[in-house]
């Protein structure tokens, strides 16, 4: 069936992973919550604070990298903003792994990325438009990933749309262990590092730590754990809270939808 060779295509395996590279582990998997210990009150009030506080903030500016085993490793930088569901828009650059030989066969290691409420678009090579009738944009629609790819799917879409840097605190509130780690000066800054481990759909052994600014916003966090594909280790830095965002669609003459290019059988062609 041509759906499904599509599917098992490098291209679509590669673009699933850098995907879920770049929501990392943002859910946590809460089936043992009762029988976990907890953390002390003040440490738990600290971080409601910081997971409000950034919440409030609505946007940031946002730089990160990311490895996944042998798969992956890439760079990306950006704005994000998530007062009325997530938008935002990222330059990601693929520097080593498998993912980046694929792209380099797209005709690209570097793409942009943008995030709107309904969708994902990431901007691909001409080598793809050449078998999208010249279309240069693909476009990801939470929904369609979540009928087209099942619980796995409806797992992506969720992470995808939990990208903004207030889920990472929120996810370090399911630890079992956060603690105060101390302080520690990052770019320049004084800051309060908090660390614990989690469960996460997927991934073993995670753990999160994050350093918070005298204003209780979050300005680093690294999240370290493994999957199937390999060891994950993302550090991403925020700053410029409350810098103003503005994502546009990409043109409909522009852009190939996902699900339809499934349906094709373009996908299948890439490998």
């Amino acid at each position: 069936m041509t759906s499904t060779r599509a599917l098992r295509s490098a291209f679509w395996t590669a673009l699933l992973t850098a995907l879920t590279a770049l929501a990392a582990c943002t859910s946590a998997d809460r089936s043992e919550e009762r029988q976990r210990p907890t953390p002390s009150r003040a440490v738990t009030a600290a971080l409601r604070t910081v997971e409000r506080s950034t919440d409030g903030a609505e946007s940031a500016r946002v730089r990160s990298t990311t490895t996944v085993g042998s798969a992956l490793s890439m760079k990306a930088h950006g704005t994000l903003a998530w007062h009325d569901g997530l938008t935002g828009a990222l330059t990601i650059t693929y520097t080593g792994g498998t993912t980046a030989e694929t792209m380099r066969r797209l005709g690209t290691t570097s793409m942009q990325a943008r995030y709107l409420p309904d969708a994902y678009y990431a901007r691909m090579g001409e080598a793809f438009a050449e078998k999208t009738d010249g279309k240069h944009w693909i476009k990801y629609a939470y929904d369609d990933l979540e009928r087209l790819a099942g619980s796995s799917g409806a797992d992506l879409a969720d992470q995808m749309r939990g990208t903004a840097p207030h889920t990472s605190v929120k996810l370090l509130l399911s630890s079992p262990d956060v603690r105060k780690v101390g302080e520690e000066t990052v770019s320049g800054e004084r800051t309060t590092r908090y660390s614990g481990t989690v469960r996460a759909a997927g991934v073993t052994s995670q753990t999160v730590d994050i350093w918070v600014d005298d204003r209780d916003l979050l300005v680093k966090k690294v999240e370290k754990g493994r999957t199937a594909t390999g060891q994950l280790t993302q550090t991403a830095y925020y700053s410029d809270y409350g810098v103003k965002t503005a994502v546009e669609k990409p043109p409909a003459g522009d852009t190939a939808d996902l699900e339809e290019l499934l349906k094709e059988g373009t996908l299948g062609g890439t490998s």
